[in-house]
């Protein structure tokens, strides 16, 4: 650990570059490469950045806040935003070329009027498939496609994209949605429509399920090195996990049996132990319910966290393990370099590994690295 740096989280933007690299040979498809939510927690513009030199073509973000963020980061690649607030104005979007996502008559309408003399504005139309949340309901789609059709023909809009979304509960479950998305792909281009993309599969099915990739897809875990599928790992899809997160240890201490460890003491030593300090707690976003059930690596060894995650700060009982002060404890990155997966945290919390990277706060600072 740098001196005087309690805790940080380590990005490697290269791993990100060779992610991509990675995933369009997996994929044989135009990415988009999702960089919502800060990158996932590893920042946004450092990973558009590493993306599109990876080859992405295009970036994916939630809201119009965030793609008009990366535009003043001085990204011109073409973005789109699919997420919306009621009665949204689409004219500072529009000013800058984002590229918006359509999920209602309304929505089409909207970015219409959001169109200069000269300006189109460029949509993607968002067609619900069964994930049940936003989207085109299918009594809607013949409306919406003749609306989109007319507004592309005097000029006002340019269709770029059909997509939808997937739920990942099965592949018979995708395979429906995918059959409801080529049904509406066939109605749309009826009506005169011919997007030059259309994606429905996110990391999940752009790697198991090569009927949904439709030449395009859209790759957010994915591209930080980190698995959507519970039998692969990152390593057996040739993908390195981008982030490190650590802390220096901030204090050690030998205790005896019997001592009670962290609040409510929901852990007691069972003999004489040592125990190490790490400044990280759920203020940082290190989950509460992984407390005694993580571990950490210091040095050579990998110890479990003992006790409650505080809100600043989390116990390790190290044993008789010769642990320093300023000692890097190591909670987790690349497992192939011995280090615990963010999937073991995930493990420990009850929740996915999505979470346990998006959720690392902005008081963990993000040091860059490109080795």
């Amino acid at each position: 650990m740098p001196p005087g740096i309690l805790r940080e989280a380590v990005i490697d933007t290269a791993a990100i570059t060779a992610n991509v690299r990675q995933l369009r040979r997996l994929t044989a498809s135009e990415i988009i490469a999702v960089v919502k939510a800060d990158g996932y927690g590893h920042g946004a513009v450092r990973s558009a950045r590493a993306a599109l030199e990876g080859g992405a073509t295009r970036l994916g973000v939630s809201d119009i806040d965030e793609a008009l963020a990366l535009r003043r980061a001085g990204i011109d690649a073409p973005i789109l935003a699919w997420l919306h607030a009621p009665g949204a104005d689409f004219a500072a979007a529009a000013a800058r070329g984002i590229e918006l996502g359509i999920s209602s008559v309304d929505q089409l309408q909207a970015a219409s009027a959001a169109a200069s003399a000269d300006r189109p504005v460029s949509v993607h139309l968002k067609v619900e498939t069964g994930l049940g949340r936003n989207g085109l309901a299918p009594a809607d789609y013949a409306v919406a496609f003749a609306e989109a059709a007319r507004l592309e023909r005097i000029g006002r809009l340019r269709v770029v994209g059909i997509f939808s979304h997937l739920s990942n509960t099965s592949a018979a479950d995708d395979l429906a949605a995918v059959a409801r998305f080529r049904d509406a792909l066939g109605l749309a281009a009826s009506h005169g429509l011919a997007p030059h993309l259309r994606h429905i599969a996110a990391s999940h099915a752009a790697i198991a399920l090569p009927e949904a990739r439709f030449g395009c897809v859209r790759l957010g875990l994915s591209i930080y090195g980190l698995s959507p599928l519970a039998d692969r790992t990152s390593a057996d899809l040739g993908l390195r996990p981008a982030m490190t997160l650590r802390g220096a240890v901030a204090a050690v201490r030998r205790v005896p049996a019997g001592q009670g460890v962290s609040y409510g003491y929901q852990h007691r030593t069972a003999a004489e132990t040592t125990l190490a300090l790490v400044p990280l707690g759920y203020a940082d976003g290190v989950p509460r319910a992984a407390s005694s059930g993580a571990a950490v690596c210091i040095r050579d060894g990998v110890f479990p966290i003992a006790g409650r995650v505080a809100m600043d700060q989390f116990v390790v009982d190290v044993g008789d393990a010769p642990v320093a002060v300023g000692d890097e404890a190591v909670l987790f990155g690349d497992p192939t370099l011995g280090v615990p997966a963010v999937e073991e945290w995930a493990d420990a919390a009850g929740t996915i590994n999505y979470e346990i990277v998006t959720r690392i706060g902005p008081r963990v600072p993000r040091r860059e690295v490109s080795p």
